[in-house]
């Protein structure tokens, strides 16, 4: 591939899944990390541009992304480490969250790590459990099974906290 070819290519690509990735991140990290993660993930892109799939290039993308956030996690880890060390600045607060939905949050936060990030790309980022397997390194069938369990808590505990039925309705229009 030439490299106005190979240009075309990753310009389409970024026009598809720019948007997507942007709300991915900015529901995962500090807002002022935002862009830092973004061109990460299009440094990424653009490196392996040839490996990224032409048919459905999005869930590709997300998993690229979600190991950008995992580096950008472990560095921000590395760099609090070093500053609590050396003693000139308090922890960071947590990034602003949603105040929109509290109680959603809560039972949220109340799963495992891996079975809130299938809930979560399944739900705002409405991926399929086959995309969401790529994304996550799992089989779609372990996806599947984490997604069905991990709504069922998840509506126990929306119960629990809200008592109003809360929780998905069967046949609820997602793509399976």
């Amino acid at each position: 591939m030439s490299d106005a070819e190979r240009e075309i290519r990753f310009t389409r690509l970024a026009h598809e899944v720019g948007e997507p990735l942007r709300r991915y991140v900015v529901r995962r990290v500090d807002p002022a990390a935002v862009d830092d993660v973004l061109a990460d993930a299009f440094l990424v892109l653009w490196r392996r541009l040839d490996d990224v799939p032409a048919d459905d290039p999005l869930p590709w993308a997300y998993a690229v992304a979600r190991g950008c956030l995992a580096n950008a996690r472990r560095a921000a880890r590395r760099h609090l480490g070093l500053v609590e060390r050396i003693g000139r600045l308090d922890p960071p607060r947590p990034p602003a969250e949603d105040d929109e939905h509290p109680e959603l949050r809560a039972a949220l936060a109340a799963l495992p790590r891996v079975d809130r990030e299938v809930v979560m790309l399944w739900a705002w980022e409405e991926l399929a459990p086959r995309e969401i397997a790529t994304v996550t390194g799992m089989t779609p069938n372990a996806v599947s099974i984490r997604l069905h369990r991990a709504k069922k808590r998840l509506a126990e505990e929306l119960e629990r906290k809200i008592g109003d039925g809360a929780g998905q309705e069967p046949g609820d229009g997602r793509r399976r």
